[in-house]
């Protein structure tokens, strides 16, 4: 008789276990009930799973909205797409915020890349040598390499067109995305529908930056890297990395390796470490509290809610 050696895994938890406990969360957890109203959704890599509505109000999935810094993940898709999935040394640094263009603040809705770039408001898109080679959380970074991909004379409806027409052979031509104003790295505007094709697309690598998920990742964090790192949206007291365009959730304490990319009006997208499953928080909050604290700001405010619910999904176990 052979003895067994070592302790039995739990089952993994059914479909229908998941799907109540991920439910349960989004509209009982405090960190959830905190964010209400908001649209979610999980999903695979080839169809939606489960999701719906939370709170009065609630945005629908078709529902198109600005996803402010959740436009990063797309720039990148369409820069990976551009490059044939071949990036650059120059490609990277600009990607992973340390290529020193950090004075950028604004767009003005009729600018075009370039002269936003160019504006007194955003230096003049001088370089400040002080950040260079160090993670700077900006938008001055995919400002300037979209001028340098050829797309500095495109106003918001250009840069659009440009991104739909190189995504479009992998999310299709009825693939909806705009800009409301020529900012790669936030003036993005569509629906959790749409975003949802973009996560499938890049967890079944057909997109090329589906191979570069989670590669060549950098400290974010000022307090733990303070020669690498010069500012970060996430709140100071997690340590995540950052990669092409997108978000490493690998804090050692509450972080799960997810990746991600959450707007500041609330957006937040991601696909879990093992590229099983996508999900996210669809909802646009433009008056963020008046606070110094990262935390209640709505994209951090998304995320808290947005984990509680990938892992509730992960196993079958509902979270308060």
């Amino acid at each position: 008789m052979l003895l067994a050696t070592g302790l039995a895994q739990a089952a993994d938890p059914t479909p229908v276990q998941r799907a109540s406990a991920a439910r349960l969360t989004a509209e009982k957890a405090a960190a959830c009930v905190a964010v209400q109203p908001f649209y979610w959704e999980l999903g695979n890599a080839t169809q939606p799973l489960v999701g719906g509505k939370v709170g009065d109000g609630a945005p629908e999935r078709l529902t198109e909205m600005a996803i402010a810094s959740a436009s990063k993940w797309v720039y990148a898709a369409f820069a990976a797409e551009r490059r044939q999935g071949q990036l650059t040394a120059d490609d990277v640094k600009f990607l992973h915020f340390q290529s020193g263009y950090t004075y950028y603040r604004i767009c003005r809705a009729d600018q075009s890349v370039a002269a936003c770039q160019a504006s007194l408001i955003n230096g003049r898109g001088r370089m400040n040598p002080a950040t260079e080679n160090r993670f700077d959380y900006n938008g001055g970074h995919m400002q300037q390499h979209a001028i340098t991909m050829g797309l500095g004379s495109l106003g918001p409806d250009g840069l659009a067109l440009a991104v739909r027409q190189t995504l479009a052979p992998v999310l299709g031509s009825d693939w909806s995305f705009s800009y409301s104003q020529a900012m790669p790295a936030g003036g993005g505007v569509t629906s959790a529908a749409d975003y949802s094709r973009l996560l499938r697309a890049l967890m079944t690598g057909q997109l090329q930056l589906g191979a570069w998920l989670g590669k060549q990742a950098v400290c974010t964090n000022p307090q733990v890297c303070p020669n690498e790192a010069v500012k970060t949206p996430v709140p100071e007291t997690e340590a995540w990395h950052y990669s092409i365009g997108h978000w490493v959730e690998d804090d050692p304490q509450v972080g799960d390796g997810a990746f991600s990319s959450a707007g500041a009006f609330g957006f937040y997208p991601w696909i879990s470490a093992d590229k099983r499953f996508y999900g996210l928080i669809a909802r646009d909050v433009r008056q963020a509290p008046v606070s110094d604290d990262a935390g209640t700001k709505p994209g951090a405010a998304s995320v808290a809610c947005g984990r509680l619910i990938r892992a509730a999904w992960m196993d079958g176990e509902p979270r308060r």
